[in-house]
């Protein structure tokens, strides 16, 4: 994995656990035998395609909703 391509890629995703777990997910998928959306060249591993395809755009990811927890309420006598 290259460096350089973690510090353009984290300027676009700021935090360092959305940007692992994209990464991670996105190298299961190139594993498992989807196609790259960015052109590769013969030295780029699973992650260096990850990182280009955020880089570029390509692969975007968007925050789940928060949803408020609220404690049941007691139920009286």
């Amino acid at each position: 994995m290259t460096s350089s391509l973690v510090d353009a890629a984290f300027k676009i995703i700021p935090s360092q656990q959305i940007l692992i777990n994209v990464v991670s997910k996105r190298v299961r998928q190139l594993t498992a035998g989807q196609r790259p959306m960015v052109e590769t060249g013969p030295r780029m591993g699973h992650a260096d395609v990850a990182l280009t395809e955020i880089i570029e755009g390509k692969l975007t990811w968007e925050a789940a909703p928060v949803v408020a927890l609220v404690a049941p309420g007691k139920k009286g006598k």
